[in-house]
């Protein structure tokens, strides 16, 4: 019923099909990815049979194009304490399939580098909602595991704002005064797993400048020119820190630290996080996790072994 809330909340901004409501299935594509078109949203998953999250988005009612080459919602880096696996998982075997709802499911097995099974939901829940559920089975202990999910959003999304735990809450720019690269942490503990030294190593070690603690894990892409908002939110207890580049750097990217807990021998453990896209405003996109928060909470996994 909760999840129902969802779509009915997100209704007035959907384009609905010539049946009367969006489509909120993937679609098998020739190349072994997978298209979609909501209505509001359209694009590819995995293009190419490749772990490359959403690409080619376009949002269908301005035709303003809101991703660019590395996608949305696409797990990059998975670290553990004072470890990095590789290759990252862009490069990771992975294999995707259609599932119920026309969700997709995909999955990255273990590894003697990579003792780990990642299994990943895409599934709509509305025209502009899209909830990604990840979950992950350790093949040996491991310790403040995280999976690393990042978006990185077309030239105008130059704005860059993250919930944070100020008075009663509020959007923090990650402006200049913040550093090039900057990380929200969720409280102390967080804060020690970030400088755990699982970001020194190379290609592409990150030094990054904490900042203010989350209120809860919303972040924000905002266009200059189309006005729209990317949020990426997940879950609370789900994510440890949202990071992003200052927000005019060419990346224009967000990132969800999701996990940081430890995992003994065989244990499974899920998280849950959520892209919306649209002309959104302060209040309606905090409105948006609340409900988000509590729907993802109220209907069983639907991640498979």
């Amino acid at each position: 019923m909760l999840r129902s809330a969802i779509a009915a909340f997100a209704a007035p901004v959907s384009v609905a099909s010539a049946s009367g409501a969006p489509d909120l299935s993937f679609h098998e594509a020739p190349d072994g990815g997978f298209t979609f078109d909501t209505g509001v949203l359209r694009g590819k998953l995995r293009a190419g049979g490749k772990s490359s999250g959403l690409t080619d988005v376009v949002h269908v009612p301005s035709g303003a194009r809101i991703s660019q080459t590395y996608g949305l919602v696409g797990h990059y880096r998975v670290l553990a304490a004072n470890r990095r696996f590789l290759p990252d998982v862009w490069a990771m075997p992975s294999e995707a399939t259609l599932a119920g709802g026309g969700s997709v499911q995909a999955r990255w097995p273990a590894a003697a580098d990579r003792p780990f099974e990642m299994r990943v939901t895409y599934r709509w829940s509305a025209a502009d909602t899209l909830e990604v559920e990840t979950g992950v089975t350790a093949g040996a202990p491991l310790a403040g595991f995280e999976s690393f999910l990042a978006s990185y959003f077309a030239e105008e999304f130059n704005r860059a704002l993250v919930w944070v735990r100020e008075d009663e809450g509020t959007f923090a720019a990650a402006d200049e005064g913040g550093g090039p690269w900057q990380m929200f942490p969720r409280d102390q503990a967080a804060v020690r797993l970030i400088q755990d030294g699982r970001w020194t190593f190379p290609p592409n070690p990150v030094d990054w400048r904490i900042r203010t603690n989350l209120k809860l894990p919303i972040g924000i892409r905002r266009g200059s020119v189309s006005r729209m908002s990317a949020v990426i939110m997940a879950r609370d207890g789900d994510c440890f820190a949202v990071s992003t580049p200052v927000q005019n750097d060419g990346h224009r990217s967000l990132y969800l630290s999701l996990f940081g807990r430890d995992l003994s021998r065989d244990e499974t453990a899920s998280a849950r996080a959520c892209l919306v896209i649209g002309t959104l405003q302060d209040d309606e996109i905090v409105h948006r996790y609340h409900s988000f928060d509590m729907a993802s909470m109220s209907y069983p996994s639907t991640l498979t072994r």
